[in-house]
C-alpha cells in the first residue's frame, strides 16, 4: 500500500492560519508584560505546507524589535503549548517569530508623501518645456 500526500482544501490553510493569529493575539496580549516587549501587534503568518512551522510577524512599539523577537522567540515553546489546548488540530505549528518592517517603512513612506505635499512645493509649471526642438 503506498502513501498518498492528501492535499488540503484550498481555504483550510487561510482559516488556519487566521485563527492561529486570533488566538496567539489573545494569548501574547495576556501573557506578556507591556514594560518588557513593548506593545506587540501580530501584523500576519505563514504556515508551511504540512502545518509543521509558523513564521509570525509582529510590529513593536515602546521597545527595541530585537528585545521583543529575542521574547516572543524565547517564550514560543508556552506559546505552543497553549494554542495546544485551544486548536483542536493534530499538529499545532511550532512557531518562529519575526519583526514586520513594514509598519515602519510605511511610516516613512507617509512622511515622504507628507512632505512632497507641503505648500509651495510645486508650481504646476514644469522647469523645462516637454517638448524640445
Amino acid at each position: 500500500m503506498s502513501r498518498h500526500k492528501q492535499k488540503t482544501a484550498p481555504g483550510r490553510n487561510l482559516r488556519l492560519a487566521d485563527q492561529i493569529l486570533k488566538d496567539l493575539a489573545i494569548i501574547i496580549q495576556r501573557e506578556i508584560d507591556m514594560s518588557r516587549a513593548g506593545l506587540i501587534t501580530l501584523s500576519g503568518i505563514e504556515l508551511s505546507a504540512d502545518y509543521a512551522h509558523a513564521k509570525v510577524y509582529f510590529t513593536v512599539l515602546g521597545a527595541e524589535p530585537e528585545q521583543a523577537t529575542r521574547l516572543l522567540n524565547e517564550k514560543a515553546g508556552w506559546f505552543h503549548s497553549l494554542l495546544f489546548k485551544l486548536l483542536h488540530i493534530h499538529t499545532v505549528p511550532t512557531l518562529h517569530f519575526y519583526h514586520d518592517p513594514q509598519l515602519k517603512r510605511g511610516i516613512q513612506m507617509s512622511a515622504l508623501i507628507d512632505q512632497a505635499n507641503l505648500p509651495g512645493q510645486y508650481t504646476g509649471v514644469p522647469d523645462e518645456p516637454l517638448d524640445k526642438p
